[in-house]
């Protein structure tokens, strides 16, 4: 065999398999059937993964997107197949039992692609996602699968009229409940909010896992950073196409990229663009997939020497939007870089190394308010604040913009769950000064470890931001800001000490020495340990029942595959 045919053979490592030779016959005539011509055969074959779905504005426009993939694909010489995963839409499930299946579904998304790319034989994939949870799951079944494989970002959404979005829509609930707004008024934003396709507009999870992404190398340079309704966005995804059949030609898989130093890059650019605590989840998780040691103290060493630099929602002022128009996250990068705070040399799927990315991208405008000079950050170290204490001895994360101050004492009001915390916090039941315990909602518990932007929009939306404090061992949405620690483990459900609060017990929180206490004596605690008792289990469904019977603590990612084979 020559070089040539060596070449053709690694190229067609998998779909050979399926195809080639008398044996196949049968597989060949079903492909005849869904479009394929005797020359097809001979190609590497590229699966496109796509999230399209008409549950939610995030990806109703990503089968058009899809098909420029296959567009690239098949121009570049290889045989794109097209199939789907799911997603469910986390901004309409928000606060009802069906946000139990928000993070369950980042399991499905990766386990779906796997099951297809590996089942059909596809030689490499590209993967569509839009809504939070796709990305991760995309990113989770490329490292898996280790075939040349790029992801596409299903772009951000458009601003309403007065710059309003989804969270827009959380906090004037909250404001209807103060009496600061009137139903005539919460129905116009309602209205207005989501006026199309893409996913939500701030420094929310879906932003923040793009840009996460693309400084992982997984993405073509600026992919996070375009509209869902663009030329460019749609030129992404073919370009995206293209560039699988290269790496393909060139055996580059997402081993040779999912670097530890890649991840170091995606907790950087996600602390200089105060992104959503969410990303400590998904990081962990995805690095467990490509076999990559990430621990919550990673966000503690990098974030004390990285700045948060971009005003961006929620906690700043500006959309991702605005971002887009003055460059995106390409000059932030570099940036980042020139300060020696990125690892230039990390191949990327561009099958250049980040560095090489960078070189010739320009700066920021110089009138431009949205990114700020390392002279002048928006928060001299991380907003992502990893606590740790007897409240949660294997740690909590912590969203302090600074705004909000960097200490929080206050006494504990005690909620079973989401819907009794929103409904107490509506009523005015909460007031300066408390610290709302919602619990029972991680991982195993809720089970799903639901996000709680209804109660945290709630109470920004009463004014209530800076007096009052939340901690949960359910997650937050990107879209939540003010006084907020989620993730706290171990959860209620195995017994963790979240579980033993009561209401009237004190609780500190103090992101300056990164610490979260419960001011109860050991002895009472004891006391109370040995008395607690799981709540009853409910009857659940297939796919919750799963999920909690496998998932790992918010700690490790919340991952279902560590426990397979144990």
């Amino acid at each position: 065999m020559n070089d040539s045919d060596q070449r053709g053979s690694e190229e067609r490592r998998y779909s050979s398999i399926v195809v080639d030779g008398v044996e196949h016959a049968a597989s060949r005539a079903m492909l005849r059937a869904v479009g394929f011509k005797e020359a097809d055969f001979a190609k590497s074959q590229v699966g496109i993964a796509s999230t399209w779905s008409m549950v939610t504005p995030c990806n109703m426009h990503i089968n058009d997107l899809a098909s420029e993939a296959s567009a690239g694909v098949d121009g570049a010489g290889g045989k794109a197949v097209l199939f789907n995963t799911i997603t469910v839409s986390d901004g309409i499930s928000m606060g009802t039992p069906g946000m139990r299946y928000s993070l369950v579904s980042r399991e499905i998304i990766a386990d779906s692609i796997e099951a297809v790319v590996a089942a059909e034989g596809f030689d490499g994939f590209v993967a569509i996602g839009g809504c939070d949870k796709n990305m991760p799951g995309c990113v989770m079944a490329m490292a898996r699968l280790d075939r040349p494989s790029v992801f596409v970002y299903g772009g951000t959404i458009q601003p309403g009229p007065g710059r309003r979005d989804i969270v827009s829509v959380f906090e004037a609930v909250g404001g209807v409940a103060s009496g600061r707004l009137s139903r005539a008024q919460l129905l116009e934003v309602e209205q207005q909010a989501i006026p199309g396709a893409g996913s939500c507009g701030g420094m929310y999870t879906a932003n923040t896992m793009a840009s996460a992404i693309e400084a992982m190398g997984l993405s073509l340079p600026n992919s996070s950073a375009q509209e869902a309704v663009s030329a460019q966005k749609r030129a992404d995804a073919r370009r995206a196409g293209q560039a699988v059949v290269e790496l393909l030609r060139r055996g580059i898989r997402p081993s040779h990229i999912l670097t530890r130093e890649a991840f170091e890059n995606a907790i950087t650019v996600v602390i200089a663009l105060g992104g959503s605590t969410n990303a400590v989840l998904h990081l962990v998780a995805m690095a467990f997939e490509a076999g990559v040691e990430l621990g919550l103290e990673d966000f503690t060493r990098i974030g004390a020497r990285v700045p948060v630099l971009a005003d961006l929602r929620p906690s700043g002022k500006y959309l991702m939007s605005e971002l887009i128009e003055i460059g995106g996250i390409q000059p932030l990068m570099k940036m980042l870089l020139d300060e020696g705070l990125l690892h230039g040399q990390c191949l990327t799927v561009s099958g250049r190394t980040l560095a090489e990315n960078l070189a010739d991208v320009s700066p920021y405008p110089e009138d431009q308010q949205i990114v700020r000079s390392f002279a002048n950050p928006v928060k001299a170290d991380s907003h992502l604040v990893i606590l740790y204490g007897n409240l949660a001895p294997e740690g909590a994360v912590a969203k302090i913009s600074g705004k909000e101050g960097l200490r929080f004492t206050g006494r504990a009001r005690v909620f079973g769950s989401e819907e009794q915390a929103l409904a107490a916090i509506l009523d005015g039941g909460i007031v300066a000064g408390d610290v709302v315990v919602i619990r029972y909602e991680g991982p195993r518990g809720g089970p799903g470890m639901r996000e709680m932007l209804s109660p945290t929009s709630a109470i920004m939306g009463k004014g209530l931001g800076d007096s009052v404090a939340l901690i949960t061992d359910g997650r937050f949405s990107g879209g939540s800001h003010g006084f907020v620690v989620g993730h706290v483990s171990p959860e209620a459900a195995v017994g963790g000490p979240i579980a033993l609060v009561e209401d009237g017990d004190e609780i500190s929180i103090d992101a300056q020495d990164r610490l979260i206490d419960l001011h109860v004596p050991a002895e009472e605690l004891a006391r109370r340990a040995a008395a607690w008792q799981p709540p009853a289990a409910e009857s659940r469904p297939g796919a919750l029942r799963k999920y909690a019977a496998l998932v790992s603590s918010a700690s490790t990612g919340a991952v279902t595959t560590g426990a397979v084979g144990e």
